[in-house]
């Protein structure tokens, strides 16, 4: 029997808000909340009026660098989004399944002059990263002897062919020796965020402020932290993010604004919780 071809025609004029909707009502009520906020944050990047058969792989790309990155990276994160297409796909909302598209971009040093500069960068880390870092770094340290005895054991063993421990004992060393590498890097580039050295209720690394987007009349926290103690999970961002840039340095009160799509996201600051 011949295989069914899905139609070339696509459905017209069902918006972004439409299909978020639609896939909303069979996701399951216990994942439903995340997959609220994750949906129609992408939806309202691209605006709930835009039709789903316009939206194009490379504007999925660039939302998915622009949103995600590689230190607050959260596997359930992007499976919503990669879901919500999927089903925008199956559907036939879309012409292709835009879930693909949904990516992290690494970043890499393309040559030795960019390497070099970030070298010498100093990371901007809150006390408590710093000190996390430290005990980090400690404990890694103490585990060295012990690696180091078990790769003496293994290498007693003269029949290296099929020497599996041997050969895990290095390279659970050579992981351990990268981490501390980066660890004594980071800490020799630390500069620590005095956080209470602004007095004025301003939004610096280490507090928290919760936002309310305007037009979605929406509240969120999120502690504005360093990229490298960025965890999206847990509501931290870093300064260097389109949202951390906005509202650092900001009082209650005061509007920030956001570029995205669909237009300007505009928040609203409305508590500061200092850190």
């Amino acid at each position: 029997m011949p295989s069914k071809q899905r139609p070339q025609s696509i459905k017209q004029g069902v918006s972004l808000g439409e299909t978020a909707t639609r896939f909303l009502s069979s996701v399951s009520s216990d994942d439903k909340s995340q997959a609220h906020q994750e949906v129609f944050k992408f939806v309202r990047w691209f605006g709930e009026d835009r039709m789903s058969n316009t939206l194009a792989g490379q504007e999925v790309v660039n939302y998915s660098e622009q949103v995600y990155t590689s230190t607050n990276l959260s596997t359930d994160h992007l499976n919503i989004i990669k879901k919500f297409l999927q089903y925008a796909h199956k559907e036939y909302y879309t012409a292709t399944n835009l879930g693909i598209h949904i990516k992290i971009k690494k970043a890499t040093g393309k040559t030795s002059a960019g390497i070099a500069s970030r070298a010498d960068e100093p990371i901007l880390l809150t006390q408590q990263g710093y000190e996390e870092a430290k005990q980090k770094l400690a404990r890694l340290q103490r585990e060295r002897p012990r690696i180091a005895e078990e790769i003496r054991k293994a290498a007693a063993d003269k029949d290296f062919r099929e020497n599996a421990p041997l050969q895990a004992a290095r390279e659970q060393m050579g992981h351990l020796e990268g981490q501390v590498k980066e660890l004594e890097d980071t800490l020799r580039r630390a500069k620590v965020v005095e956080t209470e050295q602004e007095k004025g209720l301003r939004i610096s690394i280490g507090d928290t402020a919760i936002i309310e987007e305007q037009s979605a009349n929406e509240r969120i926290s999120y502690t504005l932290v360093s990229s490298r103690e960025a965890n999206v999970m847990l509501r931290k961002i870093s300064v260097a993010s389109p949202l951390g840039q906005a509202i650092f340095n900001k009082e209650i009160g005061e509007t920030v604004s956001v570029n995205a799509p669909s237009g300007v996201i505009i928040y609203r600051i409305i508590e500061i919780q200092k850190g």
